[in-house]
């Protein structure tokens, strides 16, 4: 279950002291179900939906896609399944899925606070809400692959060329913008990637291919089912996403998130779906909450435990299980490699662990202990192994975050780094594991914005990007400004450089801009129009909640909740947003 991140007790003991790791990865076998913790005391979140098996096709290749994942305003996660037709704990919403997260506020920018808010009221006129985070991302271990999520691939020394290039014009273009789906009640359409040729985007009980020249439909593929979440990662021009199994009913009004299916991105295909049942699930399918890729092994976890499977044809590679201790894991990072959070004991005498697996077997192969009293953890890098927590109440912000933990190849500690002085923009959901957003891995360094502050000028916010030293956990002189009322957010590497929007002020579009990782020099890809119909639909937006997708000068921006207008007297409400530069 995703509940929001109850508050944290200070750690026994020097939370960034490397410990004797827990023996056995998720692959050895392991008796009796986890006891899972008590939720917080925050309004609890409504179960996820199951699929239906599809036929496996053999995939095409083509072109890498760009994925990097950010989560729209209310970002849905899930809760143990109640009986059929149970009536929901209190706060649920009367919408067939989960509760949505309240925002996480990021420091002082009055003109992201207002987005912020606006986003969150649209849920929470039907739903008590929780918090929603947004993911930045990089390339995978072949170069080829990008990896959308914190953990950019760190071969990439400083100098290297990227393949993102200024167009001749940057001046962009209004490429398609697609109408919200209406439905009565919140829906998860969370999920989004990009490729050389095709744009696919999360909707309602399906996900859909747009042509990236003039937003035609291309293929659509149906689900049974709402979406109910969907990995960040693309290998061998595949992801894979969750979804429930059938659709709510007077008599299941909340069915669970079980099902797993893994998308063929060119074909626009289903090549396979299917579920998991182990030693903790019982005669159920397990819940999951996430899912993620590590080259070619899918990866799903939850309370239930975690599930694995062949990114090629859904052959099962290990089920839920537990050991003696109540150890289970907890849910999954992918990237370059796969990491997991696995949770030891029961009830309040719970430990964490921050592992790496063998993403063929589910062996263990290095294991960092967190000290007692850290409920929860995330991971914003699986290579490096860098483990995020909030220790003893100290993360400013609203960020979830007070240190981030680089772990070395054995499990031992490499460098600790404070965020404590709430200077820094980066955030997680501490009750998800690949849950981060605004970290971005590459050169040797952890990048982030800082936390937006008054500029020179009167009236509005700007902010800068720094970055912090991976082998001493020191920061850096690196400082790349967004500019006079600018606010910038790192999307994602690009060899040696970071890829970042800006906001922009109310009078200007947003812009994508190429940093030089040596010099910190910025090039600006792309610049929106500031048209006020532009800008108004751009803007609309934040990247905070909501998902950015940039490549080879086309940038689409879109939400992961969907619902009917309370009003049609405001602005028309998009899906995405895209725009083009040549």
């Amino acid at each position: 279950m995703s509940t929001p991140p109850p508050p944290n007790q200070p750690p026994a003991g020097g939370f960034g002291a490397p410990q004797d790791p827990h023996p056995g990865g998720f692959g050895a076998p392991q008796p009796g179900p986890p006891v899972p913790p008590a939720p917080p005391q925050q309004p609890p979140v409504p179960p996820t939906m199951p699929a239906a098996p599809a036929a496996p096709a053999v995939p095409p290749q083509g072109q890498p896609a760009y994925g990097y994942p950010q989560q729209g305003y209310g970002y849905p996660q899930q809760q143990p399944a109640p009986d059929a037709g149970a009536p929901p704990q209190f706060g649920a919403p009367t919408a067939p899925m989960q509760a949505a997260r309240p925002p996480a506020p990021g420091g002082g920018n009055a003109k992201r606070t207002q987005l912020m808010i606006v986003g969150a009221a649209v849920v929470a006129v039907s739903l008590i809400v929780g918090a929603g985070f947004w993911s930045v991302s990089g390339d995978d271990g072949d170069g080829k692959q990008p990896t959308p999520n914190g953990s950019q691939s760190t071969k990439a020394q400083a100098g290297t060329p990227g393949s993102e290039k200024a167009p001749a014009n940057v001046k962009s273009k209004p490429l398609f913008n697609q109408p919200s789906p209406t439905p009565e009640d919140v829906v998860n359409v969370e999920g989004s990637w990009l490729t050389d040729s095709t744009y696919v985007k999360s909707d309602v009980a399906k996900v859909v291919g747009y042509n990236t020249v003039d937003g035609g439909k291309k293929w659509e593929i149906p689900f049974p089912g709402e979406l109910c979440g969907a990995t960040k990662h693309v290998s061998d021009n595949k992801t894979a996403v969750l979804f429930r199994p059938a659709k709510p009913t007077p008599e299941v009004k909340y069915p669970a998130c079980t099902e797993v299916g893994v998308i063929d991105l060119n074909a626009g295909k289903l090549l396979w779906s299917g579920n998991a049942k182990g030693a903790t699930t019982g005669d159920k399918p397990a819940l999951f909450d996430e899912v993620t890729i590590s080259g070619q092994t899918v990866a799903a976890g939850g309370t239930s435990g975690g599930a694995a499977w062949n990114l090629a044809d859904g052959k099962s590679l290990w089920t839920p299980k537990t050991d003696g201790e109540g150890c289970y894991d907890s849910g999954y990072a992918g990237g370059e490699a796969l990491g997991v959070i696995r949770k030891c004991g029961r009830g309040d005498n719970q430990t964490l662990y921050a592992q790496t697996l063998d993403p063929a077997t589910g062996a263990q192969t290095a294991s960092y202990k967190l000290s007692p009293g850290i409920e929860w953890a995330s991971i914003v890098s699986t290579k490096p192994l860098i483990v995020a927590a909030d220790v003893g109440k100290a993360a400013k912000n609203a960020s979830g975050v007070s240190d981030l933990f680089v772990v070395d190849p054995k499990g031992e500690l490499k460098a600790r780094i404070s965020l404590a002085s709430g200077n820094f923009g980066g955030k997680c959901n501490g009750t998800d594991v690949e849950k981060c957003h605004g970290f971005v891995v590459g050169n040797g360094k952890l990048y982030l914005p800082s936390i937006e502050h008054q500029g020179k000028e009167s009236g509005g916010d700007t902010n800068e990007l720094l970055s912090f030293d991976l082998e001493t956990g020191k920061e850096t002189t690196d400082r790349a400004d967004a500019g006079e009322k600018y606010t910038l957010f790192p999307l994602r590497m690009d060899g040696s450089n970071v890829i970042a929007y800006k906001e922009p002020p109310y009078d200007k579009g947003g812009q994508i801009v190429s940093i030089d990782g040596t010099t910190m020099k910025e090039t600006v890809l792309m610049e929106n129009p500031a048209e006020k119909a532009s800008r108004t639909a751009e803007t609309g937006y934040s990247p905070d909640y909501s998902e950015y997708r940039y490549h080879n000068g086309k940038l689409f921006i879109s939400r992961t909740m969907a619902r009917k207008p309370y009003s049609d007297k405001g602005d028309p409400e998009y899906l995405f947003v895209s725009f083009s530069a040549s």
